[in-house]
C-alpha cells in the first residue's frame, strides 16, 4: 500500500475537563478490593495509568466530533467546501441509525456532495479511515477527506465499577478480565488529509500495511451492541495478557511487512505514535520489534486508553510538544482488538509547519 498523492494536513484533538485519578477509581472499588484482599496501587501499578478523563454526562459522541472538527478547520484555515468525504471512526456513537457522520455532517454544514459514513473497527476505527479517505484521494475520487471520532468511557468505567463491587461470584482470577475496562479514557481526535497539489503541511503520508490475526478475535469482546450515549449499558470482558502476547506476535509480523513496503529500516524511523494500551504493552511492543522505546511518545499516563483516538489524539499532542521535527520519518502503529493491525509511514515536510 503506497500513496504517491497522499498528505496530512493535520491531526486535531480535544480532551474533556473532568479527571478520573486510578487512585480514586480504586477508591470507588472499594468494596471489591476489600472482599479479595487487593492491595490498593495495584491497578496504576500495572496500566501505568494515573488518571483519565470523562466527557460530561448526557454528551453524545456526534456533538463533541463537531467541536474537534471545527477546531482542525479553523487551525488549518482549509476551505469546507473542498471536503469530499467525512468518516465517523470511534466505538462509540449516537445512535444505532442514522450514521454519527450524518449528524457531524449537518454540524459542519459540508457540501451535500460529501461522502458520509461511519467505520466500525474497534480502537483501529479513525486509522483504518484515514486508509479509505487516502485511497479516495489517490484515486482522485476527493481532493481532502475528514475522518474523527469521540470515544466516551463513562458509562462503561461506571458498569465495570458497579458490576465488580455487586458480583460476589468475581474471585481474583475472573476480576482479570475486567482489568482492561478500567483503562479506557474518554477522547475526541480528527485528520485531514488532502491532495498533495493542494496541502499545506507537506507531510506526506507515503504508505502502509494492514495485518489481520482473527484467531484470537474473541479475546476482547463487548456484551451487546449499543449506542454510546448514558443509555449505553455497555460491558467489556479481555484477556489481557493473551490479548498483549498474540497482539505483539501479530504486530511484529506486521513490521516486518511495513519496513519492506516503505524501504525503511527500524533504524531510519526518527519517532512512534501508537496506539496507546497499557505501560507493559508499550514496552514489550518495542523490545520485540527491536525498537529504542525513547522513540516512542506516550500519553497513556494522563490519557488512559481512549480507543480509537488514542493514535490520532497522541499524534496531534506530539506535534503539538515538538516531538516530530520538520523532515522526521514517523511511523503510526495501531494494534486493536479482532486482532487487527494497521500500520502507517510519513515523511514530515522539510519545512516548518504549524500545530494543532
Amino acid at each position: 500500500m503506497l500513496y504517491q498523492n497522499v498528505c496530512i494536513e493535520s491531526f486535531a484533538c480535544t480532551l474533556p475537563e473532568e479527571i478520573l485519578t486510578t487512585a480514586e477509581l480504586e477508591r470507588r472499588l472499594a468494596p471489591v478490593y476489600e472482599r479479595l484482599k487487593l492491595p490498593e496501587g495495584r491497578l496504576e501499578l500495572l496500566s501505568g495509568i494515573r488518571e483519565r478523563r470523562l466527557w460530561p454526562s448526557g454528551m453524545l459522541p456526534g456533538e463533541q466530533s463537531i467541536r474537534t472538527c471545527r477546531k482542525l478547520l479553523e487551525s488549518t484555515g482549509f476551505e469546507r467546501s473542498r471536503i469530499g468525504a467525512l468518516l465517523h471512526g470511534s466505538v462509540c456513537r449516537d445512535y444505532l441509525e442514522p450514521a454519527t457522520a450524518a449528524g457531524v455532517h449537518h454540524g459542519l454544514d459540508l457540501p451535500p456532495e460529501c461522502v458520509i459514513y461511519d467505520i466500525s473497527n474497534a480502537c483501529l476505527g479513525i486509522v483504518t479511515g484515514m486508509v479509505q479517505i487516502a485511497n479516495m484521494i489517490e484515486l482522485g475520487e476527493i481532493e481532502a477527506g475528514l475522518v474523527v471520532g469521540t470515544e466516551s468511557s463513562r458509562s462503561l468505567t461506571e458498569v465495570t465499577i458497579r458490576i465488580l463491587n455487586s458480583d460476589h461470584s468475581i474471585d481474583r482470577r475472573s476480576i482479570k478480565k475486567a482489568f482492561a475496562s478500567l483503562t479506557i479514557g474518554s477522547g475526541s481526535a480528527a485528520v485531514l488529509l488532502t491532495h498533495r497539489s493542494i496541502s499545506r503541511s507537506g507531510h506526506r503520508l507515503l504508505g502502509g500495511v494492514l495485518h489481520s490475526n482473527t484467531d484470537f478475535c474473541e479475546l476482547c469482546r463487548s456484551d451487546v451492541d449499543a449506542s454510546g450515549g448514558d443509555s449505553m449499558n455497555p460491558l467489556m470482558w479481555t484477556d489481557s495478557e493473551s490479548l498483549m502476547v498474540e497482539g505483539i506476535k501479530t504486530a511484529k509480523a506486521a513490521f516486518a511487512r511495513f519496513l519492506s513496503t516503505l524501504g525503511w529500516t527500524a533504524e531510519s524511523i526518527d519517532g512512534f505514535f501508537t496506539h496507546q494500551v497499557g505501560r507493559m504493552h508499550q514496552q514489550l511492543l518495542f523490545e520485540a520489534l527491536g525498537i529504542s522505546f525513547e522513540r516512542n511518545f506516550s500519553t497513556l499516563e494522563y490519557l488512559g486508553n481512549t480507543g480509537s483516538t488514542a493514535l490520532p489524539s497522541t499524534a496531534a499532542i506530539g506535534i503539538e510538544q515538538g516531538f516530530a521535527q520538520p523532515g522526521d520519518r514517523i511511523a503510526l502503529m495501531g494494534i486493536g482488538s479482532g486482532i487487527n493491525v494497521i500500520m502507517l509511514g510519513v515523511q514530515m515536510s522539510e519545512d516548518s509547519f504549524s500545530r494543532v
